[in-house]
């Protein structure tokens, strides 16, 4: 008897909740959304004024709004309707404010927000970072970069700086010229259900960068990115959130030029408490990488239910067709553009801090190269388990093999080697079990082993199905 009211008060109070958030339409605030004219000013004034009350600035469809650099605040549910888009503008004159602090070397802001709360980027809409725009020409497996003085213009797309309950949701976001979503000092994170598309020839487009950030759950999103995927970080610039730690990510798919995992390379102080599962990497020159080349160190990471396809590239991207590499150099020094911000302050070379309790595991992978585990000396790899991982290596492109790249390492950054199914260097307890390794039909000479192994200490391998490329000719283990 009582159930139809209570249903009418149910959906009463839903209408109330929903009428109570208010919504700030940006063209009600004078954006044009012409695709020709800079809306900034106008999409600030909306979310300026949202953020005192709280509530849903719109971008309405079916336009483009074309804007400069702008600021997200507290308080605000940035909504991207299906249809609408927000276009950065092509002008470099417009990106003044570098994306580092006072290292001016590696981009800018375009969208940005610093010590912010209770923000949302929602809707099915675009953000295009409009990356093409800010290139030199295209070559055949990437753009030139253009030259720069001090200030490198090209934007990065979003860059929260030290916030906390950021949700960016269901969103097409992407086209960067350089990062794309940048996450620095944030705590209590969500990011699920994007879709992030960057040319794959487009250096430097990392898709998301989770930097000295913290409680960060990263789900069911599709990301194509010409550099990293989805990279975990702590950048010298920003060493006052300390470490990066309590990270998910599950359900996801990937594909990059370069590295689709990636924790480092920059790392002074601790990555920890990761777990990536149930993702699907595609196409890429690396598929998992843990890459420490400072002093920070990483701990108690887990992979698992992974499918990586991988192929080897050009010497443009990083990588050699490592389906997994775990490896501890320390940086090189060297000219490079940005170096007096790579050390600690005042040094000219740094050290490399450890990596220990990395577990594999239910991994497929496909490539042209295997597994690679190498450090510069035995303390700096420890406890480091590989559990029903599959290895299948065919030679599939024309790029040149037989070739690990442990770059940026002031030794050697390209190492010659045989291509074996797992290549162990230098390491402290490493565990192989119920794993295999096969060969396709195309296997050069330099294909070898279903398990290499040069100074490691406590090697435990069991159920290990696999021979070496030419059985004949070598045997399956070599220690």
């Amino acid at each position: 008897m009582m159930k139809k009211p209570i249903l009418t008060l149910i959906i009463f109070c839903l209408s109330l909740s929903v009428a109570a958030q208010k919504i700030y339409d940006v063209k009600k605030y004078g954006a044009k959304g012409d695709g020709k004219t800079n809306d900034a000013i106008a999409i600030q004034k909306a979310i300026d004024a949202c953020s005192i009350t709280g509530g849903q600035v719109l971008i309405p469809a079916p336009f483009t709004f074309l804007t400069g650099p702008f600021n997200v605040k507290s308080n605000v549910d940035l909504h991207i309707e299906g249809g609408a888009r927000i276009l950065a503008s092509p002008d470099e004159k417009l990106y003044a404010e570098s994306a580092f602090r006072e290292n001016k070397g590696e981009g800018t802001i375009w969208i940005g927000g610093k010590n912010i709360e209770n923000f949302t980027i929602s809707g099915n809409g675009k953000i295009d970072g409009n990356g093409i725009s800010f290139m030199g020409a295209e070559e055949e497996d990437a753009y030139v970069l253009k030259p720069f003085n001090v200030l490198d213009p090209r934007p990065h797309v979003l860059t929260i700086i030290g916030g906390k309950n950021i949700r960016i949701k269901d969103v097409h976001i992407g086209n960067s010229a350089y990062w794309t979503i940048h996450l620095v000092g944030c705590n209590d994170v969500v990011i699920s259900g994007i879709t992030l598309l960057n040319s794959l020839k487009v250096r430097n487009s990392d898709g998301i960068d989770l930097d000295h950030s913290k409680n960060v759950r990263i789900s069911d999103c599709y990301i194509e990115s010409g550099d990293d995927c989805i990279c975990l970080k702590n950048r010298r610039e920003f060493e006052e959130f300390g470490a990066c730690e309590n990270i998910t990510v599950t359900n996801c798919t990937m594909t990059s030029s370069s590295c689709a995992i990636k924790i480092g390379s920059e790392n002074m102080d601790a990555i920890r408490q990761v777990v990536f599962n149930n993702c699907i990497i595609k196409n890429s020159n690396r598929g998992v990488g843990i890459q420490n080349r400072d002093e920070g160190t990483v701990s108690d990471v887990i992979f698992s239910n992974m499918i990586i396809e991988g192929r080897l590239t050009s010497d443009t991207w990083w990588g050699k067709a490592e389906p997994i590499y775990v490896t501890a150099y320390s940086r090189a020094s060297g000219n490079h553009k940005d170096a007096n911000w790579r050390f600690p302050k005042g040094a000219t070379e740094g050290k490399v801090g450890a990596i220990s309790n990395i577990y594999f595991s239910n991994i497929q992978c496909t490539s042209e190269n295997g597994v690679y585990v190498s450090a510069e000396s035995k303390d700096k790899i420890n406890n480091v388990v590989f559990d029903n991982v599959s290895v299948f290596i065919d030679k599939t492109t024309s790029n040149q093999g037989g070739v690990y790249d442990r770059r940026p390492s002031k030794l050697e950054g390209f190492v010659k080697g045989s291509t074996s199914g797992f290549y162990f260097d230098n390491a402290q307890r490493i565990k192989v079990q119920s794993c295999s390794v096969l060969w396709g039909k195309n296997k050069p000479d330099y294909f070898a082993y279903a398990i290499e192994s040069k100074n490691v200490d406590a090697l435990i391998i069991s159920n290990l199905e696999g021979q070496s490329a030419f059985p004949d000719e070598l045997e399956a283990v070599k220690k």
